[in-house]
């Protein structure tokens, strides 16, 4: 699947139902399972050390995401990791709170040292901590990022090989070369626990598929944010907004988000 198009992206993942591996959090462990389901890939969640290597032998692509850190979750991750560099399927990264804690921080950093990331996916803080660029993060979130989103994507993606991704009202990603804007979403999904854990999900699934892995985050996070704005329309708060979501990317068509995706590039 080589082109750019989220349309076509979608019914690549609709067609190949990539299995995604989970290395991730256990406060949104289920949710990002079946957002995983519901955008038509396949979900596992497993991470005990002894069976990583074998389960990531049999994916499509490998999500780490260091939201609730454990020592035995980190050797799992390293594992894991190494297999999936080995089979060419890719990892991607988010390092939920890098920056607020040491233990993530140099968690994070030991990943990206360690393995080849194919995609590093975080908010203005998180991303901003890596990159070194004076950042702020409180909890899991970002307080603040200094410098400009842009400019830290492309150096980064640049640095480390891979594609960055920085969330927020508008969406970043560059590879190092080339810089794209994702405009989609809304604001219920900053409401919500869990949303960025999710589009991790979402955008892995998407980049098993991509020839162009750049090609394939966009349009991950166009359709997770395209999804986002469906649910908001029909959502009465935060609670039915999260159902609304899982529906939303469900019932999504290629031609729907080949419609509503509203991405820019530089």
């Amino acid at each position: 699947m080589d082109s750019f198009s989220p349309a076509v992206l979608l019914s690549g993942v609709r067609e190949v139902r990539p299995l995604v591996h989970h290395i991730t959090n256990f406060v949104t462990v289920n949710d990002c399972a079946n957002v995983t389901l519901s955008v038509g890939a396949a979900p596992v969640m497993a991470e005990a050390p002894e069976e990583v290597a074998e389960m990531a032998s049999m994916a499509d692509a490998l999500v780490l995401n260091i939201g609730t850190l454990s020592s035995h979750q980190v050797e799992a991750m390293l594992r894991a990791g190494r297999t999936a560099n080995a089979r060419g399927i890719p990892v991607v990264l988010d390092p939920v709170g890098a920056g607020a804690t040491g233990f993530r921080t140099e968690t994070a950093l030991r990943l990206i040292e360690s393995l080849e990331i194919a995609v590093l996916k975080g908010n203005a803080g998180e991303i901003g901590t890596i990159a070194g660029n004076g950042a702020r993060v409180r909890g899991v979130d970002s307080a603040g990022l200094t410098g400009v989103p842009a400019e830290i994507c492309v150096l980064l993606a640049e640095r480390l090989g891979c594609v960055v991704a920085m969330s927020g009202e508008v969406d970043t990603v560059s590879d190092g070369r080339r810089v794209a804007f994702v405009e989609n979403g809304h604001p219920l999904m900053g409401v919500v626990s869990g949303t960025g854990c999710m589009a991790a999900s979402v955008t892995a699934a998407f980049a098993a598929v991509a020839e162009d892995r750049f090609a394939g985050v966009v349009a991950g996070l166009a359709a997770f944010g395209f999804a986002g704005e469906q649910a908001a329309g029909r959502a009465g708060g935060p609670g039915t907004f999260r159902s609304e979501l899982f529906d939303s990317l469900a019932t999504m068509t290629p031609s729907s988000l080949g419609r509503g995706a509203r991405v820019r590039y530089a």
